[in-house]
């Protein structure tokens, strides 16, 4: 049975671009799919990097009579992002922070500790190579890796690991922008004939119009420069490429998948599950 979050808000809270609006296009989309479903008294988003700031979103939710807000990092990890910086900007002093207004902030899990990961992962996978035989593919999941956080790189692994027990590609791969094993190095990773590349961000911006295409050796050109917002997504309709003498599929971002909104509240409904926890806990107990 679904929560009643009906005298709650819902605020959504993305990383966002200075020179890619394309970044924040999935959370305002699931923030309307949520909020046209009235399952909160108020939805909004907030960015880092974009307008609202995490700032403004302190002035958010003034109704009275919204007593909670679940706060929901629409980011693939835990790490920099979801440990600094968002309760820094959020002045978050815990899973739960007491308002002076009386008003609850609960702090939930960010979205790519879900569970469903793995499912939208393999469905991306088929999607954008159909007919490919799975025991001739190598699927690897591409994440952004930094070294300004051990933790940035673990939702990939776990993702890599479900995969592979499922005994269904060749091989199953993590690899990163920024540390090792290298997206770049994808030829010299991948043996089979086929290879599958699936970003595991939440939204298509430079890294997979741009970098990521760069890195696995694609020629993007003009038309495929996320500075073209009309033709960006041309990179993922040229599939498959022929590199290196292997067919080689590049997908879009996971989290442009519409059903991240329901992900989004699945996250703010855990967090009433888990709300005793202590922090640290909140992502192994939404993957147990």
């Amino acid at each position: 049975m679904q929560r009643d979050f009906r005298n709650s808000a819902l605020l959504i809270v993305g990383h966002g671009s200075t020179v890619n609006p394309d970044s924040s296009a999935p959370n305002l989309a699931h923030a309307a799919d949520i909020r046209r479903r009235r399952l909160f008294a108020e939805v909004a988003c907030c960015f880092w990097k974009e307008e609202p700031s995490m700032r403004d979103a302190l002035l958010f939710f003034r109704d009275s009579s919204i007593r909670e807000v679940y706060v929901v990092p629409n980011f693939i990890s835990e790490g920099y992002f979801t440990q600094t910086v968002i309760p820094r900007e959020l002045e978050l002093s815990g899973r739960t922070t007491e308002r002076a207004t009386g008003q609850a902030w609960h702090y939930c899990g960010p979205v790519g500790s879900h569970p469903m990961m793995t499912e939208l992962l393999l469905q991306r996978a088929v999607e954008v190579a159909p007919g490919v035989p799975e025991k001739e593919t190598s699927l690897l999941i591409v994440g952004h890796g930094t070294n300004l956080n051990d933790n940035s790189a673990v939702a990939a692994k776990r993702e890599v690991e479900a995969i592979r027990r499922l005994d269904r590609y060749a091989a199953v791969l993590n690899v990163y922008m920024e540390e090792a094993p290298l997206v770049s190095d994808w030829a010299k990773l991948a043996q089979t004939a086929n290879v599958v590349i699936v970003p595991f961000f939440v939204s298509d911006g430079l890294h997979s119009y741009e970098d990521i295409p760069v890195l696995l050796g694609i020629d993007v050109g003009p038309g495929g420069s996320a500075t073209d917002r009309k033709n960006a997504g041309e990179v993922f309709r040229q599939n498959p490429y022929h590199l290196c003498g292997r067919n080689l599929y590049y997908a879009s971002s996971l989290g442009t998948d519409p059903r991240f909104a329901e992900i989004i509240v699945e996250q703010a409904e855990a967090f009433d599950r888990h709300r005793t926890l202590p922090m640290e806990s909140v992502t192994e107990s939404l993957v147990a």
